[in-house]
């Protein structure tokens, strides 16, 4: 298979220079509408990279997952999950950082690039609070380039519409997965029918 190795190679394909609007929307920082796209997305994809390479990482969140802390700097919590903080490893390592909103029912998406860095300070892990839990850290962005994605993607893929939903029974579920790869020490059965409690007492 013929590989393209170089930039001019690249660019001979894609000949036709970026639209004024492409160029136009990215800025270092958060105007008012921006802001709003943050606040309206309660999941977000948070791109990292360190010493064992790339990583991409769901963020979820009720109503909205990361705060605006002022024009170039976000906050997001780090909720509970399953500890292996690959993440947040990364960010130690190397403070670069991409993400990317999503917001329900819209095609549009909104990326972020900047630096992060982890802190614990008890007064801002303090104000994530929810419902008793506090984050152990907070993810902290500075922010870099700040822009909207195009929504052919979303669009192509009929992402939010409900015929195009799969069924619960069509996707294999993680305890079918871990009893595959552990050859039976875990127990698909076992692994499923607990989930829905283990997931409710570790929400946040």
């Amino acid at each position: 298979m013929e590989q393209i190795k170089t930039i001019a190679e690249l660019e001979q394909i894609y000949d036709l220079a970026p639209v004024l609007a492409s160029i136009a929307k990215e800025i270092d920082h958060l105007i008012p509408a921006y802001q709003k796209l943050i606040e309206l997305s309660p999941l977000v994809a948070l791109a990292t990279i360190g010493q064992g390479g790339l990583d991409c990482s769901p963020r979820g969140d009720a109503k909205h997952c990361v705060r605006v802390l002022d024009p170039k700097t976000l906050a997001m919590p780090d909720r509970r999950g399953n500890n292996r903080i690959d993440s947040l490893r990364n960010i130690v390592a190397d403070p670069r950082v991409a993400l990317l909103f999503f917001i329900p029912g819209s095609g549009t998406t909104f990326r972020v690039n900047g630096k992060a860095f982890i802190t614990n300070d008890a007064d801002l892990c303090a104000t994530f609070e929810t419902e008793g839990k506090r984050p152990r850290s907070v993810i902290i962005i500075k922010i870099e380039a700040a822009y909207t994605q195009c929504a052919r993607a979303i669009l192509r893929a009929g992402f939010w519409d409900a015929k195009n939903h799969v069924t619960k029974d069509e996707v294999p579920t993680n305890g079918d997965i871990l009893e595959a790869l552990t050859g039976g020490e875990i127990n698909a059965e076992n692994y499923n029918s607990g989930w829905a409690e283990r997931a409710k007492n570790s929400m946040w």
